[in-house]
């Protein structure tokens, strides 16, 4: 099963790029194009992602990828989710520089006395 985190990053490609190939949302997500397609395919299930067939394509395998209203929503919703989990990971990131900076200081001063 695909992570809130994958379906957050490529709601938020296709949003932007929605004519993207498959080969070409993998290479931007990190991954192989069967996930992208098992993950674009979940989806597509879900009603948040619907793909239409470019008809004046010479590429008649070439499709548009575009967030459904109820895929739009959902983008919000994991936007928010995933917002509150970065901003807790920065907290928890600057309380540890703190403290590091706290035990530099700390061990430059003992350096110095010796």
């Amino acid at each position: 099963m695909a992570s809130e985190d994958t379906h957050y990053h490529l709601l938020r490609i296709l949003e932007a790029n929605p004519e993207a190939t498959q080969r070409e949302l993998a290479e931007a997500m990190g991954v192989s194009v069967g996930k992208m397609h098992y993950v674009l395919r979940g989806l597509i299930d879900k009603g948040l992602v619907k793909a239409h067939n470019f008809r004046r394509s010479d590429n008649k395998r070439a499709y548009l990828y575009q967030l459904t209203p109820a895929g739009v929503a959902e983008k919000v919703r994991i936007t928010r989710r995933y917002l509150a989990r970065r901003r807790e990971e920065y907290e928890r990131i600057q309380d540890e520089i703190e403290v590091l900076e706290a035990e530099l200081k700390d061990r430059g001063a003992e350096g110095r006395e010796q």
